[in-house]
C-alpha cells in the first residue's frame, strides 16, 4: 500500500503548515505547546502537524469543537498494536536469558496504563493534550487513563507519519530507562499476573473479568469488576479504568487465596 495512502483515510489532502497547526491547536482550551512546537521537540521527524494534533485531541475535546476532524481513539487503538509488537521484539532481543513466561510479563508491565501514562509524564505530553474545558478543569492532564491514550496515539501518528524505525527510534530510549527498574522493583508482577500464574499453576485456566458496573461522566469514570475463577467469583475491583479496576479485582482474589 502505498504510503500517503493512510493520510487519505484522515482527510488530510496535504502536511499542515506550521502557523495553520498553531492556529487550529490554539482554539478552544489553551495549551502551552502546539504540535509543531512538539515534534520539534522529541524530534519526531513529522511534518504533518495535523496528524500530530489528531494523536492528541481528547473525544471531550471534539464535543466542545466541533469543527475538529476527529479524536485520537483511533491512533489510540494502532498504537497499542503497534507498541504490543515493538515492545516483544524488544525484549526478545534485549533480554536473551529471559523465559517465554519472563518475557509475557514483562511486555505486560511496560505496556500497562500507569506505566504508559510514566512515559507520556516523563515526555510532557500533558502539556499539549487538547482537552475540552471541563476535563482539563478536573486534572485529566494528570490523570493516568488520559495520558496513557495520548501516548498510545502519538505512537500511532509516528508510524503513520515515518513508519516503524522512527517508532523504534522514539520508544526504545523510554523502554531502556524504565525496564531494568521494573525488573530490579518486581513490578512486573502486577496482581493480574501473580493471580493468573497461581490459577494456570493449579489446572484452572486463566481468570475471567466481567465489567458490573460503569458509572459517571467521561471525565471521571469509575468501573467495577469482577473477577471469576473456572466460573467462581473471587473478587470485585473498582478504578477509574478497566485495567485498575481489574487489578483491584485480582489483588482482593489473591487476598482471598492466602497468596498476599
Amino acid at each position: 500500500m502505498d504510503r500517503e495512502t493512510p493520510d487519505l483515510w484522515w482527510g488530510v489532502s496535504r502536511p499542515l503548515s506550521s502557523e495553520e497547526a498553531s492556529m487550529e491547536y490554539a482554539q478552544g482550551t489553551p495549551v502551552e505547546e502546539s504540535p509543531r512546537e512538539l515534534a520539534t521537540r522529541l524530534g519526531l521527524g513529522i511534518s504533518d502537524y495535523r496528524l500530530i494534533s489528531r494523536a492528541l485531541t481528547h473525544r471531550s475535546y471534539l464535543n466542545e469543537n466541533p469543527d475538529a476532524l476527529e479524536d485520537n481513539e483511533r491512533l489510540e487503538f494502532l498504537g497499542d498494536a503497534v507498541l504490543d509488537f515493538l515492545v516483544g521484539a524488544w525484549l526478545y532481543n534485549r533480554f536473551p536469558e529471559m523465559s517465554e513466561g519472563q518475557l509475557t510479563r514483562m511486555r505486560s508491565a511496560l505496556v500497562r496504563t500507569e506505566q504508559l501514562a510514566e512515559f507520556a509524564s516523563q515526555l510532557n505530553l500533558s502539556s499539549a493534550m487538547r482537552l475540552g474545558r471541563g476535563e482539563a478543569e478536573s486534572g485529566g492532564r494528570e490523570r493516568p487513563a488520559l495520558l496513557c491514550a495520548t501516548f498510545e496515539a502519538l505512537i500511532g501518528a509516528i508510524y503513520l507519519g515515518a513508519d516503524i524505525p522512527a517508532v523504534q527510534q522514539f520508544v526504545e530510549p523510554l523502554l531502556d530507562g524504565n525496564a531494568h527498574q521494573i525488573y530490579a522493583s518486581g513490578g512486573m508482577h502486577d496482581p493480574k499476573s501473580k493471580l493468573q500464574e497461581w490459577t494456570q499453576a493449579r489446572g484452572r485456566g486463566a481468570p475471567r473479568y466481567d465489567t458490573i458496573s460503569e458509572n459517571g461522566p467521561d471525565h471521571a469514570k469509575e468501573f467495577e469488576l469482577e473477577v471469576f475463577i473456572n466460573g467462581t467469583s473471587f473478587g470485585r475491583g473498582i478504578g477509574h479504568s478497566k485495567q485498575s479496576a481489574a487489578k483491584a479485582a485480582a489483588q482482593e482474589a489473591l487476598e482471598k487465596l492466602g497468596q498476599e
